[in-house]
């Protein structure tokens, strides 16, 4: 199947899922996710017996390409590894739906850390021991040859399903955060009042769902999956910096309740680390991401000359 055409369609199904509603989606995740943690911990466990057998070379795991600097790949595989992170970005912005979230939603982060932490190193740990990283490079479905390299007789077709189980978990959570996130700042007065209409009965952001699923369609039909996730990763940055810098201002506030609150050096080390990484995106990137943040300015824009005019005729 062709790959644009397949991907308009996944998007309209997932528009369909998420204007279902809030507990049909994360229910779904649920699933995905347990699917796609297993093919992670399944390419651990074979990895792990390959390499007891003697095959596989695990120096390769200490090797930096030909001409290419420590400081210079790990920065550089930095940039790749933080695309994982919209995932928890999804999870702060759905924060307000979950219950005694000042006591639940730190630990629920934390632990999140930890695990995808532990299990990433080990896939990359894995991954370059059984397999030469020119021929990971040279992939598009790594995973599934790094499993083949093992000789381990895992059919194609079922970790193929487990990828695009992934992908699907991937893409689900990040529909349902960016028209949660429109339809939040519609309801505070930083978008159109357009994008804050619920359905009747679902009560799910229709507006914002279609809204946001037109973006996404628009980006798939410009750019391909490497300049997105670039693009994805530098938006990102500006999301994570600007939320340490709010830390450091909320500290300032008083909280008449019990709350997570963290050493305040956490959000400097978290600001510069932003900043270094910003520093490492091409030319191109900068110009998808600037032309993004200008849309979302002229709607801003669009939405202050609104309401200034309605306050002038009250």
């Amino acid at each position: 199947v062709p790959a644009v055409p397949a991907a308009l369609v996944f998007l309209v199904l997932l528009a369909l899922l998420n204007m279902r509603g809030i507990k049909e989606s994360v229910r779904s995740n649920v699933v995905m996710t347990v699917v796609e943690v297993s093919g992670l911990v399944l390419v651990i466990v074979v990895v792990g017996i390959f390499l007891a057998g003697g095959n596989g070379d695990i120096s390769r795991v200490t090797e930096f390409p030909p001409g290419v600097s420590a400081g210079t790949a790990v920065l550089s595989a930095a940039l790749i590894a933080y695309y994982s992170f919209v995932g928890f970005e999804v999870s702060a912005n759905v924060a307000e739906e979950v219950r005694d979230v000042s006591r639940v939603y730190p630990k629920a982060i934390f632990g999140a850390l930890l695990t995808a932490g532990v299990v990433y190193l080990l896939i990359g740990l894995a991954s370059s021991a059984a397999l030469a990283p020119e021929d990971l490079a040279g992939s598009s479905s790594p995973l599934l040859d790094v499993v083949a390299a093992t000789g381990a007789g895992i059919p194609n077709w079922l970790f193929s399903l487990v990828a695009l189980i992934a992908v699907a978990n991937g893409a689900l959570l990040t529909m349902i955060m960016s028209s949660r996130l429109t339809y939040g700042m519609a309801e505070q007065g930083l978008l159109p009042s357009v994008f804050g209409r619920v359905l009747p009965n679902r009560r799910t952001p229709w507006v914002a769902i279609v809204a946001t699923t037109l973006v996404a369609m628009a980006l798939t039909l410009t750019g391909g999956l490497e300049s997105l996730s670039q693009t994805v990763v530098l938006l990102l940055l500006f999301v994570f910096l600007s939320t340490n810098i709010a830390v450091i201002v909320l500290r300032k506030d008083t909280v008449d309740h019990g709350h997570f609150r963290i050493p305040v050096v956490f959000p400097y080390l978290a600001i510069a680390s932003c900043i270094l990484l910003l520093t490492q995106q091409t030319g191109e990137i900068w110009l998808r991401g600037g032309i993004l943040l200008a849309l979302g300015l002229a709607l801003y824009g669009i939405q202050r000359l609104v309401r200034g005019r309605a306050a002038t005729k009250a």
